[in-house]
Parts: structure tokens; C-alpha cells; sequence
């Protein structure tokens, strides 16, 4: 039986190399785009079947990518996989042909391939792809903090502590983590971060900037002004969606050891920044 092809379109290369990793364990062919232009070629080279596609990204977005694919009458169907769930967005989405949204914040690898598995299943059984889009799941503080946990492998060889409020990037660069034997602690947020440092101070922090209540500056700036010597000088590591030069100064001024920007890392390349910093 041939294999269904799936084409990915998302700038993120972490959550990018998961999704792929992922869905070609479904059997699936898969091909990997880093913007829309690189996308929007694709789909004319490799001709999928379905199409993964985030909004937010370099040269064409992806709103342009499906007002090309309707402008030049190519009629494939695309689930959009972005960081915001505003209705409008949505329903924007939804008039330009697509047949599904994901919030980025509100699922994980496996909610994916489910939603993956359905719609070509659907496909096959030739129902309709004009499904009415399913409203954002609510997140509940309870549920979030739930999923908050430390995991140590045996002879870890350090201890870290990961501020991501991004549920999905916080559980693939984990896992990474403690499959190279390293003891992980998770924060969904800059409050809960500093709490957790002053009950016990990791070998290394990775930190995320854009977090709910306190964001990773401020959380950078508490660290270093630490009275405790050994916790102002903990190692932290910038890992950001922010990328612009005054950001990433910012971030080293304030005394982050190295600055690593989400979209342009993958989880080996984290991994190997932490080895070199603090092994």
C-alpha cells in the first residue's frame, strides 16, 4: 500500500523534527518546510496529502500559503498547527480551507497524531472534510500544574531545572533531557520557577522569556541578585521565541551564560549547549 504523504510547514525546528519523527512512525511519508515560500514549493514538488502548517513564519505565512493554494486551485487540505487560538484566527483559517486548528500551548505529540490518524481515515471512508472546527480545549491551573514533575534517571549526571510554560516544547526538550541522563525539574511559569530554586538549586537552568506572571528577565535578574552565592551563579541558559539583537543583549547583560532561540535549535543542539556549559 503506498504511503500517505504528509507535508510539515513550521519553523520551529524542535517542534518540527518531533512531528516528523512522530508521524513517520505512523508509516507516514513525510517532507519538512522551514517557511512558507519553502512550503508553498513543496507542495507543488512533493504533493501531499495532507498539510501540517503554522501561521507565524518567515517570507510567506500561512495564511498566504492557503490563499495561494486557493488562488491557483490546489485543493489539499491542511490542519493548522499555531500559537493562537483567537476565534478569529480560526474562523479565518476555517473560510481559507483549512480542515482543523491546533493550539501549540494546548496539545501534545500524541493529540496530533490522533488528529492526524482521524482525518485520513476520514478520507478514505470519503466523508466530507468541511468538519466543523472543535473549540480550543480550556487549560485549568489544576490540570498545568498536574502535569509539573521531576524526573531522574539513574547516575544523572546533572540536575535542571526547565521554565517553559509551553506544555508540548516543555515535554519533548525533557524527555530529550533525561534520555541523556540528566535529572529534569519543570516550571510553567517565572513564580513557580523561584520557588522551586529556593527549595533546591539545579546545576542549570534553562529558561524560557515570554512566561505567565514573571517573565524570564525578571526571573534572570532575581537569580543574579540572589544572596545565596551559589544560586546566583547557577548557569542559565536563554531558550526563547524572542530572537531580535536587543533582546538577546538583554538577556546576556542581565547575565545569562548563552542564548538560544527556539525556532533555530533543536533539541540536540540544547542538549550539547548544556554538556559544553556546565560538564
Amino acid at each position: 500500500m503506498k504511503k500517505i504523504k504528509i507535508l510539515i510547514i513550521e519553523d520551529e525546528l524542535i517542534l518540527a523534527e518531533v512531528l516528523e519523527k512522530k508521524l513517520k512512525q505512523e508509516g507516514y511519508e513525510i517532507a519538512v518546510a522551514h517557511d512558507g515560500q519553502e512550503g508553498f514549493e513543496k507542495i507543488k514538488s512533493f504533493v501531499p496529502g495532507l498539510i501540517l502548517l503554522d501561521i507565524v513564519m518567515p517570507k510567506m505565512d500561512g495564511y498566504e500559503v492557503l490563499e495561494k493554494l486557493r488562488e491557483e486551485k490546489i485543493s489539499i487540505p491542511a490542519i493548522i498547527i499555531s500559537n493562537s487560538g483567537q476565534p478569529v484566527e480560526i474562523d479565518r483559517t476555517k473560510k481559507l480551507g483549512a480542515v482543523d486548528h491546533l493550539i501549540k500551548t494546548q496539545f501534545d505529540p500524541a493529540e496530533v497524531i490522533e488528529k492526524v490518524n482521524n482525518y485520513i481515515s476520514q478520507m478514505s471512508k470519503e466523508i466530507p472534510r468541511e468538519a466543523p472546527t472543535e473549540k480550543p480545549k480550556k487549560v485549568s491551573n489544576e490540570t498545568v500544574d498536574a502535569k509539573a514533575k521531576t524526573t531522574t534517571p539513574d547516575n544523572a549526571l546533572a540536575s535542571i531545572l526547565l521554565v517553559e510554560d509551553d506544555p508540548f516544547l516543555r515535554n519533548i526538550c525533557a524527555r530529550k533531557l533525561v534520555k541523556e541522563n540528566f535529572e529534569v525539574r519543570e516550571a510553567m511559569d517565572g513564580e513557580q520557577a523561584l520557588r522551586m530554586i529556593q527549595k533546591a538549586i539545579p546545576d542549570i537552568i534553562l529558561l524560557d522569556l515570554i512566561l505567565p506572571s514573571i517573565d524570564g528577565f525578571e526571573v534572570l535578574t532575581k537569580i543574579r541578585a540572589d544572596k545565596n552565592k551559589a544560586l546566583a551563579e547557577t548557569p542559565v541558559i536563554i531558550l526563547s521565541n524572542l530572537g531580535q539583537d536587543e533582546e538577546i543583549q538583554r538577556g546576556l547583560s542581565l547575565g545569562a551564560n548563552s542564548f538560544m532561540v527556539k525556532a533555530n535549535s533543536t533539541t540536540g543542539e540544547i542538549v550539547e549547549k548544556v554538556k559544553k556549559t556546565i560538564l
